[in-house]
């Protein structure tokens, strides 16, 4: 049994929407899943193929680590920083 118009699938619909989902949630599970990175305020944007990782960082180390664990799963050439770091003096 068949539902809805045969020319209209799904997956034409909403193959994007979900992909990129499913892409954010796999980088913040690679990234809460390190123990070496403090990524509690980095947030992860899908703009088509690109993984903008947003945010706050502690030091570089964490930069580098975060741009190489979302280069992991989209590909370096697919990943764009526009984090910050956090000032730790006062």
């Amino acid at each position: 049994m068949k539902f809805g118009f045969d020319s209209f699938a799904h997956e034409q619909c909403c193959s994007q929407g979900h992909s990129s989902a499913s892409t954010i949630a796999t980088i913040q599970a690679a990234l809460a899943a390190d123990q070496h990175i403090d990524s509690s305020a980095i947030a992860i944007q899908m703009l088509g193929p690109v993984a903008v990782l947003e945010g706050y960082i502690s030091n570089s180390a964490d930069r580098d680590r975060a741009i190489s664990i979302a280069s992991m799963i989209v590909g370096a050439e697919n990943v764009h920083d526009r984090m910050l770091s956090r000032s730790t003096t006062q």
